[in-house]
């Protein structure tokens, strides 16, 4: 398929009720309504096809770039396109899934993650904070830095209470992130956790909840689940 028929195939799968209800959560006007089970029906036809996801960011429509995200080969991505995606991204979806999960599966993972928590945008330190949590989810214990690690633990404890609102919900993330999958800092994150209790953030009225990172990071623990790396940071 090529960028126009993606595009026809988005937009007859769009959805007015389903563009309706994730405006709530911040979905731009520029865009159909597409669900991402629908999204993840059309890669099935394109594949992972790099090129056409550079295209589909480009497009400025959320549906398209959420695509993208899905499609872009992670290895491929270089860190000035990830760096212009971070800035580009139109809400929290596509900073904190596709934007975060492309940065985290690829080499720059790491390096974009240090450099986005400390960017003067309150968007783009929010997709630092989600590439972290991607980060540690997908990349065995052998290749993170653990200090490194412990002194963001200790950051968003000092930290979280004075950030934007989705700032804190990422920061939140990482905590449950660093606790569920990082074994030899999964006590170390619970008392992170503990220390900052539960996060609060404006979710403009919808069921969405933030995760209570203590009891999701014990409920992982209890499945024997902790430590289980990821396949891929993107879903």
């Amino acid at each position: 398929m090529d960028l126009a028929a993606v595009m026809q195939e988005l937009e007859r799968r769009g959805s007015a009720s389903a563009k309706r209800v994730m405006a709530r959560h911040g979905l731009p006007e520029n865009s159909f309504g597409v669900k991402v089970a629908d999204l993840k029906t059309i890669l099935k036809r394109t594949k992972q096809d790099h090129a056409l996801a550079l295209a589909l960011w480009d497009t400025g429509n959320a549906d398209a770039m959420y695509l993208a995200g899905l499609m872009a080969d992670a290895q491929r991505m270089a860190k000035q396109d990830l760096e212009r995606w971070a800035k580009t991204a139109t809400w929290q979806m596509l900073r904190e899934y596709s934007v975060a999960g492309v940065a985290a599966d690829s080499p720059h993972g790491p390096e974009l993650a240090r450099q986005w928590i400390d960017a003067q945008s309150a968007e783009v330190r929010s997709v630092g904070w989600a590439t972290w949590s991607g980060v540690v989810a997908v990349r065995p214990d052998a290749e993170l830095d653990l200090a490194e690690l412990e002194r963001n633990l200790a950051r968003v404890e000092r930290e979280i209470g004075g950030e934007a609102e989705r700032v804190r919900y990422t920061m939140n993330g990482f905590v449950i992130g660093v606790g569920s999958y990082v074994e030899p800092l999964a006590k170390r994150a619970t008392q992170a956790a503990k220390k900052i209790g539960r996060v609060e953030v404006d979710l403009s009225g919808t069921a969405c909840k933030v995760p209570d990172a203590a009891a999701h990071i014990a409920k992982i623990a209890s499945l024997g689940r902790t430590g289980k790396k990821r396949a891929t940071a993107r879903c």
